[in-house]
């Protein structure tokens, strides 16, 4: 897919000055995304098809460490990974300035006033939750993650920043569906060994594989039709120019890695 190619000089000022310090990029996630950026946007590409041992050569790294790279600048929002298998990555390549308008506004004390642009403010309230994109900026897909609470809505493990990601219910490639009712937080490997099978399918391979105990499957079963009727909406959230402090998340929903909520009450 063809676009425009863009302005590299302005896209390099955009990169050092503005995204490696807001994301707080280390040095391997920066010569990742550089190298990806190099061979697809500022060649009028959107989208690469390539694997971790081809980008690990790229940026002198091994495997494994270019692998780690990919999942972070994915949970930076810094890539959109749209396949993943053994032959490789599918993933679109996002310029500066676009990750830089889906960040929600920096929280400002308020003796420190600033101006805020308006296009890095949050979703405005009354927003069509029916036929709003979940996946177009990174509030509304934050939105997701915070509606599993921190744990993986397959395995139901706690999953750190790093571990997780935004899975499709019905594969993108199959539903083209980006709405909350076919978008859950999961961890990378439910995503990966998902695939393209059903998500009621998967959640009993779960099962066999000892990894859901009988009451706990039945409790993703339930929450999986909760979600396809539209009773999993997640929270919206709404454009605050100058909070005072960050929000914290009620002490009733953490949990200690290694155990699990109630399987009964759909997360």
């Amino acid at each position: 897919m063809k676009t425009k190619k863009p302005n590299a000089e302005l896209v390099w000022k955009q990169l050092d000055d503005l995204l490696v310090p807001r994301l707080h990029l280390a040095p391997i996630d920066r010569a990742a995304y550089c190298y990806l950026l190099r061979h697809t946007r500022l060649e009028g590409k959107l989208q690469l098809r390539f694997s971790a041992t081809w980008l690990g050569r790229g940026i002198c790294l091994g495997p494994d460490a270019a692998r780690q790279a990919l999942h972070r600048l994915i949970d930076h929002q810094v890539l959109r990974l749209l396949e993943r298998s053994n032959a490789g990555h599918v993933a679109e390549v996002r310029l500066p300035e676009e990750i830089l308008a889906d960040l929600p506004p920096k929280v400002v004390p308020p003796d420190q006033p600033q101006i805020i642009n308006r296009r890095l403010r949050w979703p405005l309230p009354g927003v069509n939750l029916e036929t709003e994109d979940f996946m177009r900026t990174y509030a509304l897909r934050h939105a997701i993650h915070a509606r599993e609470a921190g744990r993986c809505f397959y395995c139901l493990r706690v999953v750190t920043p790093s571990m997780k990601c935004l899975d499709h219910v019905v594969p993108r490639a199959q539903s083209r569906n980006n709405s909350y009712r076919n978008l859950v937080s999961s961890c990378h490997d439910c995503n990966m060994q998902k695939g393209p099978c059903r998500a009621d399918d998967f959640l009993r391979s779960l099962f066999r594989e000892r990894k859901l105990t009988d009451r706990e499957l039945a409790g993703r079963l339930r929450a999986l039709d909760a979600l396809a009727a539209g009773k999993l909406m997640p929270a919206m959230p709404c454009a605050v120019a100058r909070p005072k402090s960050p929000a914290l998340p009620a002490s009733s929903l953490r949990a200690q890695p290694g155990t699990r909520p109630d399987p009964q009450i759909p997360l």
